[in-house]
């Protein structure tokens, strides 16, 4: 059986697009990885998409991780919340000035609490002045991201709230997923 999913591209041109959303209240930081680590980067993407069927780097080597971490301009950016990781932000430069947010999200502990906002803000402010961080890297012009119709409900108003602006949209089937969330039993 098969879904139709919807996928939308969206972009902001200027740093001046971006409209931050303030931090919440309490003890969360947002802290860059600095370490490429395939163990940590894997434990992220599978607690934040696990519920929301993120699957396409599920059935990557530890190699294959190493390599997509290693790459100049690529970085991870984690929030903690009473030092527990809440989130991250995965930034990846391309060419031309491009530097996409590749992976977004919180962990679903800690999704409703004004997290989400604030994280998206800083590593799109981070995504705008990565070139800063990585020298021979062409500038930002454009920051850009994907979100679809499996990802969480507020994804999209989150995005156009930060200044996200739509380009693309398209509508594709995928086989329709039973992932039962980052380990058996997690959801249900």
């Amino acid at each position: 059986m098969s879904i139709d999913v919807t996928t939308w591209s969206l972009e902001q041109t200027s740093p001046a697009d971006l409209r931050p959303s303030p931090a919440p209240e309490g003890d969360l930081r947002i802290v860059r990885a600095a370490v490429p680590s395939p163990e940590f980067s894997r434990f992220l993407y599978s607690a934040v998409g696990g519920d929301i069927l993120w699957t396409d780097r599920l059935g990557m080597t530890y190699g294959e991780w190493e390599k997509v971490l290693a790459k100049p301009g690529t970085e991870t950016w984690v929030a903690y919340e009473k030092g527990t990781p809440a989130g991250y932000v995965e930034l990846e430069a391309q060419e031309g000035g491009s530097v996409e947010i590749v992976y977004f999200g919180l962990i679903p502990a800690f999704r409703g609490r004004r997290i989400g906002g604030h994280l998206l803000s800083y590593g799109t402010a981070r995504a705008w002045d990565l070139a800063e961080r990585w020298p021979g890297l062409t500038p930002t012009k454009r920051v850009w991201l994907h979100t679809c119709s499996k990802d969480g409900p507020h994804a999209m108003d989150n995005y156009l709230r930060r200044g996200f602006v739509l380009f693309d949209t398209t509508v594709e089937q995928e086989p329709e997923s039973t992932s039962p969330g980052p380990w058996p039993g997690a959801h249900g």
